[in-house]
C-alpha cells in the first residue's frame, strides 16, 4: 500500500514539474516574439527618421520662410529619438504621434507648391516615406498581437504562478490618439494622391488598441526581459 501511494506521489510531481517546465517555455517563446516584433517597429522607425532630415531640406528649398513648419518637424524628430531611447511603447508611441502631426503640416505646405511636387527627389522621398508607414503599420500590427498574447499568457493559471518569479512582466502596446489614424495627402501634377501617414499605433489587430504606432530612432526591447 505504501509503494503505491508512493508511486502517486512520484507521478503527482513528475506531472508539476513537467507542466511549470511547458509554462515557462511558453512564456519564453511569447516573450521572445514580442521582443522580436519591437526590433521591427524600431528598425521602420529609424529608417522614417532618418528620411526626415532630407524631406525637410528638399522643402525648404522651395519654402524657405515656413520656418515654423520646418522647426516644429525637426523638434518633433528630436522628441521621437528621445522617446525611442526609452525602449518603452508608453512613451515612444505620443512623440511618434507628434512626428505624425508635424509631417501632415509639412505635406500640407508643400501642397502649395506645384515645382515642389513636381522635383522627383520629393517624390521619391515622399514615396518612401509611404512606404516606411506602411510597413510600421504591419509592424504595429504584429507587435500588438503578440504583447496581447504575451500579457494574457501572464494571467492565466498556472503562468500567473511562476512569471513574476522568473522575471517575466507585462509590456506595454503601441497605442495612439484616434486623430493621429488619418492618412497625409500629397497630390502630384498627373498622378493620384500620395500619401506619407502617421506612425502606427495602438494595440494589435488582434485585440490590443487601435492607434498609432509607434516608437522612436533607438528604442531597445520593450519592458518585460
Amino acid at each position: 500500500m505504501a509503494t503505491v501511494v508512493l508511486i502517486i506521489v512520484i507521478v503527482i510531481v513528475v506531472l508539476l514539474a513537467l507542466g511549470l517546465w511547458a509554462a515557462y517555455n511558453g512564456l519564453v517563446k511569447k516573450r521572445n516574439r514580442t521582443q522580436e516584433a519591437w526590433s521591427e517597429i524600431d528598425v521602420e522607425l529609424k529608417r522614417r527618421h532618418d528620411l526626415i532630415p532630407n524631406l525637410v531640406s528638399t522643402v525648404q528649398g522651395y519654402a524657405a520662410h515656413e520656418r515654423g513648419t520646418f522647426e516644429a518637424v525637426t523638434q518633433a524628430r528630436a522628441s521621437a529619438i528621445a522617446a525611442g531611447a526609452t525602449g518603452d511603447p508608453s512613451q515612444i508611441a505620443p512623440a511618434e504621434n507628434a512626428l505624425s502631426g508635424a509631417l501632415r503640416s509639412l505635406f500640407a505646405v508643400a501642397e502649395n507648391y506645384p515645382q515642389l511636387r513636381a522635383v522627383e527627389s520629393f517624390r521619391e522621398l515622399q514615396e518612401t516615406l509611404t512606404a516606411t508607414e506602411d510597413k510600421i503599420e504591419f509592424a504595429r500590427r504584429y507587435y500588438n498581437t503578440s504583447a496581447r498574447d504575451y500579457n494574457i499568457a501572464l494571467q492565466t493559471f498556472p503562468r500567473n504562478l511562476i512569471a513574476e518569479q522568473f522575471g517575466f512582466t507585462p509590456v506595454a502596446f503601441f497605442a495612439a490618439g484616434e486623430e493621429e489614424r488619418a492618412v497625409p495627402q500629397v497630390s502630384f501634377s498627373g498622378r493620384g494622391p500620395g500619401a506619407a501617414g502617421p506612425a502606427p499605433s495602438g494595440p494589435p489587430p488582434a485585440g490590443g488598441p487601435e492607434g498609432l504606432p509607434p516608437a522612436a530612432g533607438s528604442t531597445g526591447p520593450p519592458p518585460g526581459s
